[in-house]
């Protein structure tokens, strides 16, 4: 923000000295008689005020005519200097009022609460007094270099001593009424400090230099602080919270403990029934799957005609087993298995599973390039997401094979919620056509692409990359509210578009099980999760 601030001193520093808070005239060295005898002593500057010079003498003894004609070619000249540099500010202007508009468009919610663009610093007179200590503090700090530059060092001493006591007072306030009492008197004797320093350092152009300097210095922190937030949000992204983590172990448990004849589910039936409407849904996250299936059960006219085929790894099996035959989604089917019991997909059939365990690749995702710092680590962090790793992840590219006696599947993500009121392209609800899959052999597509990218030169990780490569001109799109994407990172979504979305997808790193999720669209999620349910009490899963 001190960056912000600095720009706006830029181009106040040509016109007048700093305004400072205290009583009595202060005399503008900007106009001063010194500072004009300073100026025409100077080689390149020519007083045009003055009714007779030298030249001027000179130019009674020629004619009229030429002195005419030397006067018009001066006004060209200096026409022609003064044109581009109109230009050039006309240029300036535009660029400013563009970054303006673009500005307001900010959510100021995201980037602190203040901002000089925010409306309601559109009123001069808010929060005046935390305005003026923030600028008074700008301007000690170059004031205090400065001093110590030209050894007037006691007044680089005062001006420290002075500026530690304005961010005391200062704080984290960000309006007026957070300020302490003392803040008044603050501003004043600040304000007389700074009157002082400007009589006996001021300098136009090595304060512009210093403002720029501080503007460069606080973009390339923000530039770092929003490396060390890309980090710190995908650290946040991939970890598990302590409530799940303990339900998963808790369901995991009791579901061992089950004899086998208890640990079936019912109306197996109806898994390869192509009359009924099928979903795939591949989960590491028994509370995510709960609730897609949930808000899809509840939202159906025909329970009884849906049927549920979750897949997840041997660590969670037991899990999401134990709590769909303690919760059982009403009259519809549902089937647990683990990814783990499908022998036949191995390395020497998936190219994605023969390079994960190439020598390479282990040093790619698990030892090169350890970063040292939070900045450094936020764009190798990504690569390390579990997720990237995880066969769950790849395993859409082998429907046909999970599901080889049905021709219709509807593909959905763990951090969707459905709802039949209201697709593009972009995974997270797919609905599949599994005969025409087999025909154009997608399986046989996806594993040229991943055969081509073995070292990763076409892209670094994911399914999205390949997603795009295998089904290109092979998709359909339906009406955009069939899918609402970005409740995961984007806060501007409109309601009306969620409440007549078939599906809302939370995709991005703020999942609506996290901490960091955006609290205005988490209510959608939470409808669906039954919080006095006795594991989840157990475990202390809060809304």
């Amino acid at each position: 923000m001190a960056g912000a601030r600095a720009m706006a001193f830029v181009a106040l520093c040509a016109l007048a000295a700093f305004p400072v808070a205290v009583t009595g005239a202060q005399v503008d060295p900007l106009y001063s008689s010194k500072q004009v005898l300073d100026w025409s002593s100077q080689a390149n500057i020519k007083l045009q005020n003055f009714s007779l010079t030298e030249e001027d003498g000179l130019q009674l003894l020629v004619r009229p005519e030429e002195v005419t004609h030397r006067k018009l070619r001066e006004r060209t000249r200096i026409k022609k200097k003064i044109e581009p540099v109109q230009q050039d500010d006309e240029a300036l202007v535009k660029l400013e009022n563009a970054g303006i508009e673009r500005s307001k468009a900010v959510d100021s919610a995201v980037l602190g609460k203040y901002s000089i663009w925010r409306r309601e610093n559109e009123n001069e007179k808010a929060d005046s007094k935390v305005r003026l200590m923030r600028d008074q503090m700008i301007m000690a700090r170059i004031y205090s270099v400065l001093a110590k530059s030209r050894d007037k060092l006691d007044l680089h001493q005062d001006l420290l001593s002075r500026l530690k006591e304005s961010q005391r007072s200062l704080g984290e306030a960000t309006a007026d009424a957070e300020l302490p009492k003392s803040a008044s008197e603050r501003v004043k004797v600040m304000g007389q400090l700074l009157a002082k320093a400007r009589d006996q350092l001021y300098d136009c152009k090595a304060i512009t230099q210093r403002l720029r300097a501080m503007l460069q210095s606080a973009d390339e922190q923000v530039r770092s602080l929003k490396k060390q937030s890309t980090f710190l949000s995908q650290l946040a992204a991939k970890t598990i919270p302590n409530g799940i983590h303990c339900l998963s172990m808790r369901l995991t448990i009791d579901y061992y403990l089950l004899s086998p004849e208890k640990r079936k589910f019912p109306k197996s039936e109806n898994l390869e029934n192509p009359d009924l409407y099928h979903y795939a849904l591949f989960s590491d996250n028994v509370l995510a799957a709960s609730v897609v299936v949930n808000s899809t059960i509840m939202n159906a006219k025909e329970p009884e005609k849906h049927v549920f085929h979750l897949v997840t790894d041997k660590l969670n099996f037991g899990a999401m087993n134990m709590w769909f035959l303690l919760n059982p989604p009403g009259d519809a089917t549902i089937h647990v298995e683990n990814v783990d019991d499908f022998k036949w997909l191995n390395s020497s059939y998936c190219p994605v599973l023969k390079q994960l365990e190439s020598v390479a690749m282990k040093e790619y995702y698990f030892k090169a390039d350890r970063p040292k710092t939070l900045s450094a680590g936020s764009s190798n962090l990504k690569y390390r997401n579990p997720k990237y790793l995880s066969m769950l992840n790849h395993l859409r590219f082998y429907l046909p094979q999970v599901y080889p006696k049905l021709n219709k599947i509807l593909f959905l993500d763990d951090d969707i919620n459905f709802d039949p009121n209201a697709c593009g392209w972009a995974y997270g609800m797919n609905m599949f056509d599994l005969e025409e899959w087999k025909k154009k052999d997608i399986t046989g597509i996806y594993h040229k692409w991943q055969n081509m990218n073995e070292n990763r030169l076409l892209w670094k990780l994911g399914t999205l990359p390949p997603g795009l490569l295998t089904f290109y001109k092979l998709t359909h799109p339906l009406d955009k509210s069939w899918h609402v994407l970005g409740l995961g990172y984007n806060p501007s979504i409109e309601r009306s578009e969620i409440d007549n979305a078939a599906v809302i997808h939370y995709n991005g790193n703020m999942k609506p099980w996290l901490e960091i999720a955006m609290s205005k669209y988490r209510p959608y999620w939470t409808k669906y999760i039954n919080y006095e349910h006795t594991y989840v009490r157990g475990c202390k899963i809060s809304q």
